[in-house]
């Protein structure tokens, strides 16, 4: 019989509730993708590099005008200057990328810090490459991080530490004092970093996404992870990239060639072009920040507590004044009779940690959000 790697691993959570969400004919808030479409002008764009030939693989690093696009980009909006060829590298999605990069650090017995609440494959890719993980929670109820654990997570065996922000589930968006006890916690030591910025562009209230790359040790450190999924509404087409410097990148592409080799070539050339205009992406946080709005304002209407998400398109409500109900059993339960799908938010931890909250996605439209607020009043305890 075949021993498995990941002996404790099932099938994911997003994909048990959006299965129940389709069996139970629910509201899916629960799974991370949009509820709308990509604009029509950029799958034209696609169709238009197929027909005039672009199907065959595209260069293992990615095609050049999409990096050219990200360097320019990464200046616009970071002030950063990359080298396209040594730093840049296209991949079949964000989750690709935490992938490779933690394949290139880690080895057997290093020790990996996780900051918890997680996304659920950081965890596993650690497991898989022999490394340890290390589990540091973040702070209630802000999420913010506890410099003062992680200093005492650290040890000899520590190879590698992986943050997110704007963080997924909890929507924490990182400070520049964040980024600076950071640096100065690996500055005399071998440790590297993996940073999931894949909400990199969806930040509220005039706060601004500080990426790791623009603090000068860090940007030595780290691997920067990033999706055009998120940001142009196109989950579906599995494209990110991991922005690294030059020796990092040399490492992360051994591991990238064996993995997808290369990524769909007609949708590269298309982003390349789409991406002419900064502006499709620069005001994306305008554009979710109504969607948070909206959907917060909803929210007082039912018996949750909440504090609006600083970034990402998810959003956390908290219940433990009403119930002792686990988190699990009521994202269940509230699929199944009221008819709106979450993620219960203790299924981000090692341990199942259950702090009775539950995470929603409002990257739907406002009708559907609509539909699940009504949905939401209604009596659920």
């Amino acid at each position: 019989m075949l021993e498995s790697k990941l002996p404790q691993i099932g099938t994911t959570i997003f994909t048990v509730m959006s299965k129940m969400a389709a069996d139970h004919g629910a509201i899916n808030l629960s799974q991370g993708f949009p509820g709308f479409d990509c604009y029509p002008f950029l799958k034209d764009l696609v169709s238009e590099y197929m027909d005039t030939g672009h199907n065959q693989y595209a260069p293992m690093s990615g095609v050049e005008d999409l990096k050219n696009r990200l360097v320019e980009k990464t200046n616009i909006v970071h002030g950063i200057q990359l080298n396209a060829e040594e730093e840049i590298t296209v991949v079949s999605g964000a989750t690709e990328a935490l992938y490779a990069a933690v394949t290139a650090v880690v080895r057997n017995g290093d020790e990996v810090i996780l900051l918890e609440p997680a996304y659920d494959s950081y965890a596993p890719a650690v497991v898989l490459n022999g490394g340890v993980p290390v589990y540091v929670s973040l702070n209630l109820p802000d999420f913010s991080v506890d410099w003062e654990k992680v200093k005492a997570a650290i040890t000899d065996k520590t190879r590698l530490i992986m943050v997110n922000t704007p963080h997924n589930p909890c929507g924490y968006v990182w400070t520049q004092e964040d980024l600076n006890t950071l640096a100065d916690l690996i500055k005399d030591r071998e440790i590297y970093v993996v940073s999931d910025e894949v909400y990199e562009h969806i930040t509220f209230d005039g706060k601004k996404h500080l990426s790791l790359m623009t603090h000068p040790l860090l940007r030595e450190r780290t691997f920067v992870c990033c999706s055009f999924g998120k940001t142009f509404h196109i989950t579906g087409w599995k494209l990110g990239y991991c922005l690294a410097p030059k020796d990092l990148t040399t490492e992360f592409r051994k591991i990238h060639q064996f993995l997808t080799f290369s990524s769909c070539t007609p949708m590269q050339y298309a982003l390349a072009e789409y991406m002419a205009e900064p502006s499709r992406y620069i005001y994306l946080n305008d554009f979710y920040q109504k969607k948070r709005d909206f959907f917060c304002k909803g929210l007082k209407n039912t018996p949750f507590k909440f504090t609006p998400a600083q970034g990402s398109f998810f959003q956390l409500v908290s219940y433990g004044h009403l119930s002792n109900e686990s988190d699990y059993d009521l994202a269940i339960r509230m699929t199944k009779e009221i008819g709106v799908a979450s993620i219960p938010v203790s299924v981000f931890y090692h341990d199942q940690k259950d702090h009775k909250l539950l995470r929603f996605c409002f990257a739907k439209s406002e009708e559907v959000l609509l539909q699940a607020l009504e949905l939401l009043s209604r009596p659920i305890f």
